[in-house]
């Protein structure tokens, strides 16, 4: 993808979708560090199911802290490795009220020393939370990098700086969203839905897709 498409890749994104929200249910900063948290390797509408139980009973460090590791437990069991998240959502919850007055801090690295937090997740919360643009990247932003041609790379680190630094600074914000959205809902891993998608004359894919039908004599389906 060169400059221009890029910029037409996500023009048409944002004019589909001005405002994306993350999928993950939350009302405070603290509870979308905590929902993000307990989403790793697991679905974003598996963890709201959980967390529709947990938050009215406890949404803050205080509260949580109160429940205890095993009856954490009991409201994310749901959840894949629940065993492992409860124990550092409860070590994140301990540092959070001694350290930062039961707040959430607002930098990489602070975000970064807490137990099950990684670079992806400090990334989401720094940008849905605090709107800095950041790129949380996935499985969906990896494929996405890779396939669209937008930021090759072998590792999502590279991925991530490739996204940075090729995506024009007034998507960048949002971009995280859309990219993910559209990983989840269109450019599927297994069954990729290039002739219904209303980007794919910007992308490398689509382009060899379009190329590939145009041989053979067929038409592809419009958006």
């Amino acid at each position: 993808m060169n400059a221009q498409q890029i910029h037409g890749f996500f023009s048409t994104l944002r004019a589909a979708n001005p405002s994306p929200q993350t999928e993950l249910e939350y009302s405070s900063v603290f509870e979308l560090l905590a929902a993000v948290l307990l989403s790793a390797q697991a679905t974003d509408v598996g963890v709201n199911k959980a967390t529709r139980r947990l938050f009215p009973v406890a949404n803050t460090p205080q509260k949580i802290l109160a429940l205890g590791e095993d009856g954490l437990s009991e409201y994310i069991r749901t959840i894949g490795l629940y065993r492992s998240k409860a124990r550092h959502l409860i070590a994140t919850c301990q540092i959070l009220v001694e350290q930062y007055g039961g707040q959430v801090p607002r930098t990489r690295e602070a975000l970064e020393a807490l137990p099950g937090v990684g670079r992806k997740t400090a990334n989401v919360v720094l940008n849905v939370a605090f709107g800095e643009p950041t790129m949380a990247v996935d499985t969906h932003l990896f494929r996405l990098g890779n396939r669209t041609g937008l930021a090759p790379g072998k590792t999502p680190l590279v991925v991530e700086q490739g996204l940075l630094k090729r995506i024009p600074e007034e998507f960048l914000v949002d971009a995280h969203h859309w990219l993910i959205l559209h990983g989840r809902y269109v450019c599927k891993a297994r069954a990729p839905m290039c002739e219904s998608c209303s980007v794919a004359t910007f992308c490398d894919e689509g382009r060899r897709l379009q190329s590939r039908l145009a041989r053979v004599g067929t038409v592809p389906k419009k958006p």
